[in-house]
């Protein structure tokens, strides 16, 4: 039972020993490493998700000026997410408003009338359908003030499903997860205690009288 705990003890202090003297960088290895796998792991059990944009355009009327369409652009990619144009978008995407709220996003360009509504899901032929129910909504609300507004909203572009999903692959987590371990374990290796360069001590000297002994026996 003795030899057994001996044994054990010194093959832990061998382990313990090892791992002192194995080289700096391999802590930026062994963090990347795992970082690596983590991240490609994450990337597969990832739910993967799918975003599909369609696009309308602001146009003046006979009566209408082309800057006041570009400004009533910039209006109606505010007012797309709200509450008034998603309320009748819920009915033809067949989803919730809170659903669209928080999937649904515009964008809108300073030089050009246009508004792309972008929606995402975890399938393809629901995000297209998400993109599409906002643009038909905010058409029709856009245009029953066309008389007041002298614009009007019309489809550029309408969403298709997607073929890939937009969000990162395996890979690309992988990638990003290798970073993050090299990076956590330069920074393991900066904050350590360093290894003392003289573990001896200091030499000693001997002192006066000693060396005054010792010189008078020559």
């Amino acid at each position: 039972m003795s030899e057994n705990l001996t044994r054990g003890h010194r093959s832990a202090g061998t382990r313990l020993a090892r791992a002192k003297t194995m080289p700096p960088w391999s802590l930026l290895a062994a963090g990347a490493v795992l970082g690596g796998l983590l991240g490609g792991a994450y990337g597969v059990v990832k739910t993967p998700t799918y975003t599909a944009t369609s696009y309308v355009i602001a146009v003046p009327t006979d009566k209408g000026d082309p800057s006041a369409a570009l400004g009533f652009a910039q209006a109606y990619g505010r007012v797309a997410t709200q509450l008034a144009v998603l309320g009748d978008a819920q009915v033809w995407a067949g989803v919730p408003v809170k659903t669209l709220q928080a999937d649904v996003r515009t964008a809108t360009s300073p030089d050009a009338p246009m508004v792309a509504v972008s929606a995402t899901s975890s399938r393809p032929d629901r995000a297209a359908d998400m993109a599409n129910a906002v643009t038909r909504s905010l058409t029709q609300h856009a245009n029953d003030s066309q008389k007041d507004t002298h614009v009007q909203l019309l489809s550029f572009s309408r969403a298709v499903k997607p073929a890939s999903a937009s969000s990162a692959s395996a890979t690309v987590t992988g990638l990003v997860g290798a970073s993050a371990g090299g990076l956590l374990g330069g920074l393991v290796l900066l904050v350590r205690p360093r290894r003392s360069t003289d573990a001896a001590g200091p030499a000693s000297v001997p002192s006066p009288a000693i060396a005054a002994d010792v010189h008078g026996a020559l």
